[in-house]
C-alpha cells in the first residue's frame, strides 16, 4: 500500500471514483483515484494537512465535488472497490501519475495551465495537472 486504508476508506475511495469518471470507464476513474492518493501521499502546496482518504476528499477548501452528486451516495460495487485497491496498492496510470488536480472543462479544451501548474495531459473529458517540477518531490 502507498497509503493506509481500511476498507471504509477504500469504500469511500471507490464511491468518489465513480461520482467522478464514471463516465470515463475504468481507466478514468483509476487516474482519478491517483489524483486522491497523490494529494495524500504529498506533503507540499494545499495538501500538506491532508493523510487520510477522507481528509482528501472532505478537504474544505480543495475537495472533489463528486461527493454531492447522487453517484456519490450507496454501497460500490465489487468492481469499484477492486479498482479502488488498485490505487491504494500504487497502481499509476497516465495522465494521472503526478497529477493533484483534474477538471472536465465545459469547452472540452484542457488549458495550459491550470491554478498555475501544469497540463500533464488529457484522457477522454477530463484534464490533469500535476505540480510544477519542484514543488511537490514525494510525486516526482
Amino acid at each position: 500500500m502507498i497509503i493506509q486504508a481500511t476498507s471504509k476508506d477504500r469504500d469511500l475511495l471507490a464511491r468518489l471514483m465513480r461520482a467522478e469518471a464514471v463516465g470515463e470507464g475504468e481507466l478514468g476513474m483509476l487516474m482519478v483515484g491517483n489524483v486522491v492518493v497523490n494529494r495524500g501521499i504529498v506533503d507540499c502546496l494545499t495538501f500538506q494537512n491532508v493523510r487520510t482518504i477522507p481528509q482528501v476528499i472532505y478537504q474544505s477548501p480543495g475537495g472533489f465535488s463528486g461527493v454531492n452528486s447522487p453517484l456519490f451516495s450507496g454501497s460500490p460495487t465489487t468492481k469499484e472497490r477492486e479498482l479502488a485497491n488498485r490505487v491504494i496498492k500504487g497502481e499509476y496510470f497516465h495522465p494521472a501519475t503526478n497529477a493533484l488536480w483534474f477538471y472536465a472543462p465545459g469547452d472540452n479544451n484542457c488549458r495550459t495551465t491550470w491554478w498555475d501548474q501544469p497540463l500533464a495531459g488529457r484522457y477522454k473529458n477530463h484534464c490533469f495537472y500535476r505540480p510544477q517540477p519542484g514543488e511537490c518531490p514525494d510525486i516526482h
